[in-house]
Order: C-alpha cells, then structure tokens, then sequence
C-alpha cells in the first residue's frame, strides 16, 4: 500500500475558497462514503480532515493505483465545492507516499499551521480518524498513517520548544483589541457561537475583565451553559440583529453555511451606536460575517487570514526549535516508510508459508505411508529430512545455475546471506569444483 494527501491551505488557498470546501464533523462520514462510491470503490481508505485553515483527503490504495486516483480525487473534492476542476487545481497540493507521511506528521505537529506550534489541529486530526472509522473508510494504512502521526506530535511537544509562548488566534484577537480599544475592561464583547474556539477566545478576554460579556448561540442551551462560566449573559441567536449595536466587540466563529451578520445589520448597529467604532472577528470558514461588513468606515474586521501577521510574530520566537521538531518528523517518516516497506512483503511471505506447508504436507503424507509398509524409522526419516532440503534448495540452486556473469555474482551473493549466513566464502567459486 501506498498513501497520497490531496489539500488545499491557509498558503494556497483564500479564506473564500477555502470556505467551499468546508466539512462540518457531521459531514466527513457521509462525504467518504460518497468518495468511494464515486470512485467505484477502487479506494480501499480515505479520511478527511477539514478546518478553517486546511481541507485535506488523505488515501491509502495500491502504489500502482496511487497516481491514477489524484484526478478522479481532484473532481470529486472540486465537485463539493461547486468550483471547476481546473480552477481547484490551482489552490492545491498533491503530496505521495513518504511526502504525505511527512506533511501528515507536520500538520499533527503544528508545523503546517498559521499558529506555529498550535495544539487544536491534534484533536481535529483525532476526529477526521474517528470519522473515518465510523465511515468504513479507515483501514491498516491509514491508521497507522495517523497513529504514528499523533506520537510524532508528542515527541515534537514534550522535546522541543515549538508550542512555547504561543499566541493563537485567540490570543491575537485579544491583542488587536487591545490596540483598537483604550481599555478593554471599558468594553462590551459579544461572542458568537459556543464551540471550542468562542471557548478559548472567551478564556482569553474574560483575564481582561470586559465591561459584559454575552454569547449568542443557536442552541440556548449550550450557549447558557459557556455563558455561566464566564458570568456572562446568554442571548439568542435570532436576536442578533436588535442587540448588535450593544456591543463594542463581536468574536464570531460557528459552523453555519451562510453569514449570520450581514451588512444591513452592521449598518444599522452603528446608526444606534452614532458611529462609534466596533471590532470583529470572523474565526469561521466559511464566514459568519459578510465580507462586505469591511467597507464600512466604522468597523474593523479581521478574519483567519487577516490574524496570520499577528500570530507569525509570535512563531519567528520559536524558529530555533523547528530544526529540531524536523528531525523528529524525518525520523517518523523513515519508521512508517520502512513499515510500509514491510507490508508490502506480507503476500510474499505468506506466499513462501503456503508453499513450504504443502511441502512439508507432502513429505509427511509418502513418510506415513512408508511406516504403515514397515520401512524402518531411521530411514523414513531420512529420507524425510533429504525430500524437503531437496524442495527447498531446488528453485535456488535451478537459479543459481541459469545465470551466468554479473547476474551469477548477485545471485550467488544473496543465497550466501540467506543460507550460508556469511561472506567469507565465495559460493560461486564452491559451486563450479
């Protein structure tokens, strides 16, 4: 077997684009089952991995099959985006066999990130494996492919300073804030959503003691349950548009596949605000605010991309130790290569198995009947031991004898490691006496 990653990222693709190929984790189990069925099930594993930086399909087929599959893999993927082919291809890479490995061990490592270092890509990892394997796509390559992937990424963390000092994106959404607002306890935030990313970017501005804080969530529930954490008010999704202008900051960041705040909808918060400037954060892929929403003169929009300088300050403080984190990635690559390599002598070796059973069967079954006439034991067995060195030996030697030169040498050479376990002597020398 063989592997090939098919991705497009935060360097090749933009925000926009990356937005149309944006799987929520209900949607991974589906969208491989579908890929194998178009691909008439000549894909014997998938998994995908999607975020608001990376949507990458990672498989795992024949290495005969590998380069015949990235096309049929490249219209599938721009099929769910609804783009051309051609055009897809101009936002994507197409890594094979030891440089999927590599690439898969980077982005577990954080290496591959906008955030250098950033921990959250383990765990999304972590969930494209069980999507995977809830999807029957996930077979003993790729498992292997990913498990050795997250002990990678433990070695890189807990050796080496890479996740040292790290500024996330909701670290930097805090920072640029900070350099909008005077003072961020004189503020009022609202949070939009009640996932894992609202979570850390709330954690980050409630260590400022805003003014108030709200979270504004589609299910009521869940958004009660992270506004009590942070003393905050929980509000409804469907009232956004009343309350926007309450606010001097908004965070937004959810799974919806259309934007949730629309320009009609800023324009008119600020008419209630008399123009007072407001900050927001679009952290979704694809976005929760209207790209239009950064025209107007009175709002400071950023989104994931826009964070990228802010973080990258942060990641030139821990250049030094990638040096490292990259010798522990080779050293992975070269482990799961040679496993590979190891695999794919697992037919040959069952082969050679079957075929020294029959012998053995063979040799037993004239052994017997010769006890049952009354042979003596001695030289039944004999006999025995001689007719299976003779099966044994007699491809090699048949070979042995047919080559001749060069091809002789190298022949002669690997039936000495194999059966002399030396090199002293010359067989070649010893079979023309």
């Amino acid at each position: 077997m063989s592997v090939f990653t098919l991705g497009l990222n935060h360097t090749t693709a933009p925000v926009d684009m990356r937005g149309r190929f944006a799987f929520s984790p209900e949607q991974l189990s589906p969208a491989l089952r579908g890929f194998r069925e178009r691909l008439m099930r000549a894909v014997p594993e998938a998994a995908l991995l999607s975020t608001c930086n990376r949507t990458e399909l990672y498989v795992a087929a024949d290495p005969a099959q590998v380069t015949q599959l990235v096309t049929p893999a490249i219209d599938w993927l721009a099929a769910q985006g609804g783009v051309p082919g051609d055009q897809l291809r101009h936002h994507t890479y197409v890594l094979e066999h030891r440089d999927a490995a590599r690439h898969a061990f980077r982005v577990a490592s954080g290496l591959d990130s906008m955030v250098l270092g950033e921990p959250q890509i383990l765990g999304q990892m972590k969930q494209a494996v069980r999507e995977a394997d809830a999807a029957g796509t996930l077979g003993t390559t790729l498992h292997q492919l990913f498990q050795r992937s997250f002990s990678v990424a433990k070695d890189v963390r807990t050796s080496t300073e890479i996740g040292a000092h790290s500024i996330s994106m909701a670290a930097a959404s805090v920072r640029l804030a900070a350099q909008l607002f005077e003072d961020l306890r004189d503020i009022r935030i609202l949070f939009v959503g009640a996932g894992e990313m609202i979570e850390l970017v709330a954690t980050h501005f409630a260590a400022r003691t805003p003014k108030g804080m709200a979270i504004a969530n589609r299910t009521l529930e869940r958004g009660e349950k992270l506004a009590g954490r942070f003393g905050a008010e929980s509000i409804r999704l469907a009232d956004l548009p009343a309350r926007l202008h309450e606010f001097d900051a908004i965070v937004s960041c959810t799974a919806s596949t259309l934007p949730i705040i629309g320009l009609g909808a800023v324009r008119s918060a600020l008419k209630a605000r008399r123009h007072r400037p407001m900050f927001m954060v679009d952290l979704a892929v694809p976005r929760d605010i209207e790209p239009e929403v950064a025209s107007l003169s009175d709002v400071y929009l950023y989104t994931v991309d826009d964070l990228s300088a802010v973080v990258q300050s942060a990641g030139e403080k821990r250049q030094a130790a990638v040096a490292q984190a990259e010798a522990i990635i080779d050293a992975g690559v070269q482990s799961f290569s040679h496993w590979l390599d190891q695999r794919a002598t697992v037919p040959l070796i069952q082969a050679l198995r079957a075929q020294a059973d029959d012998w053995r069967a063979a040799e037993l079954a004239r052994a017997r009947k010769l006890l049952a006439k009354g042979a003596d034991v001695e030289s039944v067995l004999e006999a025995l031991s001689k007719g299976l060195t003779q099966k044994m030996l007699h491809g090699t030697l048949a070979e042995l004898h047919a080559s001749d030169g060069e091809a002789r040498q190298q022949m002669a050479q690997t039936v000495s490691r194999l059966f002399l376990r030396q090199t002293a002597r010359n067989p070649a020398a010893d079979d023309n006496s």
